[in-house]
C-alpha cells in the first residue's frame, strides 16, 4: 500500500519480514469505553456504532489519539471497516497487529476470529473464512486492567504519575495491517551468522506441513549485488539451510556488522511448488558474533567497551508509540551524536523499526523485558511469554547483542533469599540460551545477581569519591554490599567469566531546561537533586563519567538517560528531542576510556 500523509505510521512495520502484499489499517477508528462491561452482553461486535473516534496506532491516553487523559478504562472497543484490496483477493488474508495492550478478542463481520494476551507481542490471525465481498467490519474488544502481574514496564498502574513510572498505554499502540499469503506460508526466518566459518544458517518454518515436492529458494545479496541463489527440497515444516556468505565469483570476503561498519546482507526466501510461488518474504541479517569470556564482552572476536545510554522510548504526544519513522531514526542518530555506541532500551520491547534503524546506522542495543511487579505463578508465565515473544520477533536484528529479562528485581522483589524467585530469573536466563544462544544475557540488571553473563550494577552516587569507593575492587563488589544492597543473591556466587558493567549511573537533572515545577501533581526530579545551570551539570557529569571510566575491571556503562520523560528531567535531550547542553562537550567526556590520553 503506498504511503499516505493521512495515515499515521504508513511505512511497513517489519523491515525484517516483508511481503509485497501490505495494506495499512492505521487511521481513524470508531472507539468506546466499556466501564460497565456491557459490550459482550449487548453484542457490540455485531456492528454497533461506537460513540467516539480514535487515531490508531495511538493509545487513548495520548494526545495524538484525539482523546488523551489519564483516566483508567479497563475495557475498550475498536471498530472500522475495510475492503480487501484487489491484489489480495482470492488469497489467504492475514490480519496483523504490531502490539495491543493487554488482552484482546478480534471479530470480523461479527465472527470471533482470534484472541491474544500480551501487551508487547505481535500476532497474526488468518481471517480468510470470515471475509465477505465488499466492505468488512473489524471489531476489537481490549482489556487492560491495572494488574501488576502483567509485564507493564514503566506504565503506572494508578492515575497520575509516581516516581519513575509514567502514563500507561492501553489498547492498540502499533500498526495494524493486512497481508496476503499463499496456501502455505512462512512464519519464521531466523538467520544465525557464523563468522568463524564465513557461513550463516537460515532456520525456516511454515504454518502447516508442506505438500510433497515443495522447495525453498534462498537468494542472498549484498549492496544490491546477488551473491548466490540456493534451492533445496522442503520436506518438513521446520528446516535449516546453511549457506556461505561468499559468492563463487565477485565478492570474495565477508562483510562484518559492527557499530563502525553496519554491513547488512539481504535475503529473499521463496516457497515453491511446481511452477507456483506459494510465498515470498524479504529479510536481512548481519554477520556478527557476540560472546562473553574471561570478563570481556567480545564483538566479532575482539573486546569491546560499551558506552550505552538508557532510553525509555517515550514521546510527549504519543507515549510508547513513536510518532513517525523519522522520529525513530532521529533517536538513534542523537544517541550516536552524543558519543554513545549503544542503547539500553529500558522496560520496553521497542517498535521493530527502532531496531531496523539501529541495524542500519550501527548502534548496539540491549533489549529488555518490561517488568511486572507482583510475584505470582501468573507473573512467571507472563515474564516467560513476553520474553520468548521478543526473542522470536527480533532474532534477526544484529544490533541486539543482549537480552535483559529482569531489571532491579522488579517482579521478583524477594530474589535475595527466595529460591522460587531466584529460579524464575535463572529460568529466564536459560530460556534465552535455549531460544537464541547467540547473545549474552544480563539476568537481573542492577541488583542481586544470579546466573548471568554480566555482573551489571546500578549506582547513582553523584561524585567521583563515592563511585570510586563503591567499585574499588572487583572482589569487594562481588563479596560485599554495594550502595546498601548485596551484589549477589544469597548463596549465589560469580562463575568467573562474567563481564562487569555499571549499567545505570548519572541521572543528572538540569533545572533550567525541560518541563519544570509541578507535573501531574508531583515535582519534576532527577537523582541527587537538580543542577542549576549548564556548568553545574557538567561538573557532576564529568565527575561521574571519569569515576566509572577509571574502574579498571569495568567493560562498559549505561548513562541515565537519553531524554526527559514526563516528571523525570534527567535526560540529555528534552522530551521533544532538543539538546539541553553542549552536545560536543558531552561527546568529549563520553569517550572510550581505552583511548584516553589524559
Amino acid at each position: 500500500m503506498p504511503a499516505s500523509a493521512s495515515i499515521p505510521r504508513p511505512e511497513h512495520p517489519r523491515p525484517d519480514f516483508v511481503r509485497n502484499t501490505f495494506y495499512n489499517l492505521n487511521g481513524k477508528w470508531q472507539f468506546a469505553f466499556d466501564d460497565d462491561d456491557l459490550g459482550l452482553k449487548e453484542r457490540w461486535q455485531d456492528g454497533k456504532k461506537l460513540p467516539k473516534s480514535i487515531v490508531v496506532p495511538f493509545c487513548y491516553q495520548s494526545e495524538k489519539s484525539g482523546l488523551g487523559g489519564d483516566e483508567i478504562h479497563p475495557i475498550l472497543w475498536y471498530r472500522r471497516s475495510f475492503t480487501v484490496p484487489k491484489d489480495m483477493q482470492g488469497q489467504r488474508v492475514l490480519l496483523r497487529f504490531g502490539a495491543v495492550d493487554y488482552a484482546c478478542d478480534v471479530y470480523v463481520n461479527g465472527a470471533h476470529v482470534g484472541h491474544h494476551v500480551g501487551g508487547y507481542s505481535p500476532f497474526a490471525i488468518d481471517v480468510t473464512l470470515a471475509l465477505q465481498d465488499g466492505s468488512n467490519d473489524l471489531c476489537l474488544r481490549v482489556t487492560d486492567y491495572p494488574d501488576c502481574t502483567q509485564t507493564r514496564g514503566k506504565q503506572y498502574w494508578k492515575r497520575g504519575l509516581m516516581g519513575c513510572w509514567y502514563t500507561p498505554t492501553s489498547g492498540i499502540w502499533q500498526t495494524v495491517y493486512l497481508e496476503a499469503v499463499g496456501a502455505r506460508h512462512l512464519t519464521q526466518i531466523h538467520v544465525t551468522p557464523d563468522i568463524d566459518r564465513q557461513m550463516a544458517t537460515a532456520e525456516l518454518a511454515l504454518d502447516v506441513a508442506p505438500l510433497p515436492g515443495t522447495q525453498v529458494e534462498l537468494t542472498l545479496s549484498f549492496g544490491g549485488e546477488t551473491l548466490r541463489t540456493l534451492r533445496t527440497d522442503m520436506p518438513t515444516r521446520h528446516m535449516q539451510v546453511p549457506f556461505t556468505v561468499l559468492s563463487d565469483v565477485g565478492l570474495r570476503r565477508m562483510h562484518l556488522w559492527s557499530p563502525g561498519s553496519p554491513n547488512l546482507y539481504d535475503l529473499t526466501v521463496r516457497v515453491l511448488h511446481g511452477d507456483s510461488v506459494l510465498d515470498e518474504v524479504k529479510t536481512y541479517f548481519g554477520m556478527r558474533k557476540v560472546e562473553v569470556a574471561n570478563g570481556e564482552v567480545l564483538l566479532n572476536n575482539h573486546a569491546i567497551y560499551q558506552r550505552l545510554v538508557l532510553d525509555q522510548g517515550y514521546w510527549p504526544d504519543t507515549l510508547l508509540t513513536p510518532p513517525t519513522d523519522d522520529a525513530i531514526k532521529a533517536d538513534v542518530e542523537w544517541t550516536l551524536k552524543l558519543g554513545f555506541n549503544g542503547a539500553r532500551k529500558h522496560q520496553k520491547v521497542e517498535d521493530p523499526r527502532y531496531y531496523y534503524w539501529a541495524d542500519k546506522l550501527g548502534l548496539l542495543v540491549w533489549s529488555e523485558v518490561p517488568s511486572p511487579y507482583d510475584f505470582t505463578r501468573e507473573t512467571v508465565r507472563n515474564f516467560a511469554d513476553t520474553f520468548l515473544d521478543s526473542i522470536q520477533r527480533d532474532y534477526n536484528h544484529p544490533c541486539i547483542i543482549a537480552w535483559t529479562p529482569v531489571n532491579e528485581s522488579w517482579g521478583v522483589p524477594d530474589i535475595y533469599a527466595d529460591k522460587r524467585q531466584q529460579a524464575t530469573a535463572k529460568m529466564l536466563y536459560h530460556l534465552a540460551k535455549a531460544a537464541d544462544g547467540t547473545r549474552f544475557v544480563s539476568t537481573n540488571d542492577g541488583w542481586e545477581q544470579v546466573t548471568s553473563d554480566i555482573c551489571a550494577l546500578h549506582d547513582y552516587s553523584p561524585d567521583y569519591a563515592r563511585l570510586s569507593e563503591h567499585f574499588a575492587s572487583r572482589e569487594q563488589v562481588e563479596k560485599t554490599t554495594v550502595i546498601g544492597r548485596m551484589s549477589y543473591a544469597k548463596d549465589e556466587t560469580p562463575q568467573g567469566y562474567e563481564a562487569f558493567l555499571v549499567t545505570e549511573f548519572g541521572g543528572i537533572a538540569m533545572a533550567t531546561m525541560g518541563p519544570q515545577g509541578q507535573m501531574g501533581g508531583m515535582d519534576t526530579w532527577g537523582y541527587f537533586g537538580k543542577a542549576e545551570d549548564e556548568e553545574a551539570f557538567f561538573k557532576r557529569f564529568d565527575e561521574v563519567f571519569t569515576a566509572v571510566q577509571d574502574i579498571p575491571y569495568c567493560r562498559g556503562y549505561c548513562y541515565t538517560q537519553l531524554t526527559d520523560v514526563q516528571q523525570e528531567i534527567n535526560g540529555l535531550l528534552t522530551p521533544d528531542r532538543r539538546p539541553k547542553m553542549d552536545v560536543e562537550r558531552v561527546k568529549q567526556i563520553n569517550r572510550n576510556p581505552l583511548e584516553r590520553t589524559d
